[in-house]
C-alpha cells in the first residue's frame, strides 16, 4: 500500500508532539536572533575595549558576522539535505553557541573577527534548516502560520538581547553578554540532543526500508495512530530550480533585475540601521545602557507589524504597499537625521517607525517574489533574490559605520534613506501577476 506521507500530517489536529517541536525550533530561532544582533548593542563597548573606530576594526567585525552568515545559509542548508535535518540544527547550535561564548574571552579585535565569522555561519544556516524542518511536521493548512510563529523568535531574540544589554551591560560588561549568549544555545543543544526528532520525509527519502521502524514511529507519535508495517511512503516531490539563466530571459530580465536591486538596496539601509544603532544613539549623547533599547524599539515595531502585514499583503497590491512602506522609510529617516539628539521621546518613535519603514520590507519583499514570478522559476527566483540581499547585508554592515565617520549622524539617516529611495524606484519598475498569493508566502524567503 503506497500512500503520501504528507497526508497522515494533514490528516491530523496539531498535537503535544508537534507543540513541543515548534517550542524547541523557536527557541533555537529566539537564541539566534539574541546573537546575531549581540554585536550591535556591545559594538560600542567593544571598539572602546581595543580602541577601534567605527570605520575600521568596528566595522570589520560586524563585516565578518553578515558574511559567515551569508556562507553559512549556502552550506548548511545543503547539509541538513545530506545527513538530516536534527544533526544540521544541532551543528548550528554549537558553532554559534561555543563561538559566541569564546568571544567573551577575546583579548584582541582580531579573535572577535574570526569568531563571529564562525557565530556566523551556524546563526545564517540555522534559519533555512528550522524551516524545513517545522514545514515538514505541519499540515498544509496551518503551515504558513506556523513558520511565521518560528520565524518571529529572531526579533524577538534581537529584542531580549537588546533588555538584557541595557540591564545588565554596565554590571557585566560586554563580555558577560556574549558568555550569556553562547552558554544559552549550548544548554539547549543538550535539550533539542535529547527531544528534537529526525524529519520523517527526510527518513522516507533517504532510505525507507532502512528507516521504517523510526519512521513509523514518529508517525505514531505525530498524528497518534500507527501506520500499517507494510505502507509505502511517498514524500511531496521537491520543485527543481530552473537556471538563472531564465530568469534573465527577455520576458522576464527587467523584473528579475529590478527584484535584485529592490532586496540589494532594502538589505543595505536594514543593517546599517540593526547593526549601527546602538552606536549612533550613544554618538547622539545616549548612555551606552540606553542604546540598546533602540534595538528593542525596531524589533518590537517589526514584530507588532509582521501578523497585519501578512493578512493585508495576501489581499492588497503588494507594490503599493511596498511603495508606502518606501516611503515610509525615507521620510523617517530625513526625520532623525534633523531630530533634537536630547528628545529622546520623538527620537525613539521614529526609530520604532523605521520597524515598518526599513525593516518591514523583508516581510512584504516575499510577497512580490511569489507574485512575479510562475511557479517553475520561484525557487530559483527567490534564492536568487536572497543572494542580492545578503550581498548587500555585508555592505550594509560596513557603510553604517563608514557614513557615521564622514557625516555624522546626520550623514548616517540620510545614507540610509538613499537606498530605500532606491530600492523604491525599482520597485516601482516591476509588473506583477494577477494571482492570489497564500499567507505561507511570509517564510518563503528565509
Amino acid at each position: 500500500m503506497q500512500k503520501n506521507l504528507q497526508d497522515y500530517i494533514d490528516a491530523a489536529p496539531i498535537g503535544f508532539f508537534q507543540w513541543r517541536l515548534y517550542l524547541l525550533c523557536f527557541l533555537c530561532a529566539l537564541l539566534d536572533g539574541f546573537d546575531t544582533q549581540a554585536i550591535a548593542y556591545t559594538g560600542p563597548s567593544v571598539a572602546k575595549t581595543f580602541g577601534l573606530a567605527p570605520k575600521g576594526g568596528l566595522a570589520g567585525i560586524l563585516m565578518a558576522g553578515t558574511i559567515g552568515m551569508m556562507v553559512g545559509a549556502m552550506t548548511l542548508g545543503p547539509i541538513g539535505d545530506r545527513l538530516g535535518r536534527k544533526p544540521a540544527i544541532l551543528s548550528a547550535l554549537f558553532l554559534f553557541g561555543i563561538s559566541s561564548l569564546a568571544t567573551g574571552f577575546a583579548t584582541a579585535p582580531e579573535h572577535v573577527v574570526v569568531l563571529r565569522f564562525l557565530a556566523g555561519l551556524g546563526m545564517g544556516g540555522m534559519t533555512p534548516v528550522l524551516l524545513s524542518l517545522v514545514a515538514e511536521y505541519s499540515p498544509v493548512r496551518r503551515r504558513g502560520t506556523v513558520m511565521t510563529g518560528i520565524l518571529l523568535g529572531l526579533p524577538a531574540g534581537a529584542m531580549l538581547g537588546g533588555l538584557l544589554a541595557s540591564s545588565w551591560l554596565p554590571a557585566i560588561g560586554w563580555e558577560g553578554i556574549f558568555f550569556a549568549g553562547g552558554a544559552a544555545p549550548l544548554a539547549l543543544l543538550v535539550v533539542a540532543g535529547l527531544l528534537l526528532p529526525e524529519s520523517p520525509h527526510f527518513l522516507v527519502a533517504q532510505d525507507q526500508e532502512r528507516n521504517r521502524e523510526q519512521i513509523l514511529r514518529l508517525l505514531e507519535r505525530t498524528t497518534g495512530e500507527r501506520p500499517a508495517p507494510d505502507t509505502s511512503f511517498v514524500v511531496p516531490a521537491r520543485l527543481e530550480k530552473s537556471r538563472v539563466s531564465a530568469l534573465l530571459a527577455p520576458e522576464w530580465r527587467l523584473r528579475t533585475l529590478a527584484i535584485w536591486a529592490t532586496y540589494f538596496f532594502n538589505w543595505i539601509a536594514w543593517y546599517m540601521l540593526l547593526l549601527w544603532l546602538p552606536t549612533v544613539l550613544i554618538s547622539a549623547g545616549l548612555a551606552t545602557e540606553r542604546a540598546a533599547l533602540g534595538t528593542v524599539t525596531v524589533n518590537g515595531v517589526f514584530i507588532a507589524c509582521a501578523i497585519p502585514l501578512s493578512i493585508a499583503l495576501a489581499r492588497l497590491d503588494v507594490r503599493r504597499i511596498l511603495l508606502a512602506m518606501f516611503a515610509c522609510g525615507v521620510a523617517t529617516c530625513l526625520a532623525l537625521a534633523f531630530a533634537a539628539g536630547d528628545n529622546w521621546a520623538l527620537v525613539f518613535v521614529l526609530v520604532g517607525a523605521t520597524g515598518f519603514g526599513v525593516g518591514g520590507q523583508q516581510i512584504a519583499l516575499n510577497y512580490l517574489i511569489a507574485n512575479v514570478y510562475p511557479t517553475s522559476l520561484r525557487a530559483t527566483g527567490t534564492g536568487w533574490a536572497i543572494g542580492m540581499g545578503r550581498v548587500g547585508s555585508i555592505i550594509g554592515s560596513a557603510a553604517g559605520g563608514w557614513f557615521l565617520q564622514a557625516g555624522g549622524i546626520t550623514g548616517y539617516y540620510v545614507a540610509i534613506a538613499i537606498p530605500l529611495l532606491v530600492a523604491a524606484l525599482a520597485v516601482g519598475l516591476i509588473r506583477t501577476r494577477k494571482e492570489p498569493v497564500g499567507r505561507e508566502a511570509l517564510s518563503a524567503a528565509h
